[in-house]
């Protein structure tokens, strides 16, 4: 399965020393070069800079043959226009993007998307890792999310266990 990812998704699963769910999940990972750039950043932490600096296998950086207009997606940064652009192009099977303005033009464009959190929810299902766990080592980073949606995690989790 091909999936393109924006920025945060790889950052923070990067940081949470998650990022080996992503082959397990999706095969390929492929990032738009605003993507990358963004990944080596001065201001991105230093494991995801040292990270992306000898990338696994797996990710691969495709520039779109065409880019989203930045006039028609003012909100939007140059990697979630590039990821979007190129997801179409590929026809991927799912974007990987957290930003709720980059989520709404994916879904305008008919594309699949989910974030971090619904990756670690997957590999969860998965049986690949530990959700509260994960949940955890996400909220000591500067990843932001509302609070329900990590008790609506927990709750699905500890349901599931249940069953199982």
């Amino acid at each position: 399965m091909l999936v393109v990812a924006d920025t945060s998704p790889i950052n923070y699963l990067v940081l949470i020393q998650h990022d080996a769910i992503l082959p397990a999940l999706y095969e390929r990972v492929v990032v738009p070069p605003a993507v990358l750039t963004d990944l080596r950043r001065s201001r991105t932490p230093a494991a995801v800079r040292a990270w992306v600096a000898y990338p696994p296998a797996w990710f691969e950086v495709r520039q779109p043959q065409q880019e989203l207009d930045v006039r028609h997606y003012p909100k939007l940064g140059a990697g979630e226009r590039e990821a979007i652009a190129l997801a179409q192009e590929l026809h991927a099977s799912l974007l990987l993007i957290d930003d709720a303005d980059g989520r709404e033009a994916a879904e305008r464009h008919a594309l699949a998307a989910t974030g971090t959190l619904g990756i670690l929810e997957s590999a969860a299902i998965h049986g690949l890792i530990n959700l509260p766990d994960a949940l955890a080592r996400l909220q000591a980073t500067t990843f932001r999310a509302r609070a329900e949606l990590f008790q609506a995690l927990l709750a699905r989790d500890a349901a599931r266990k249940k069953q199982g």
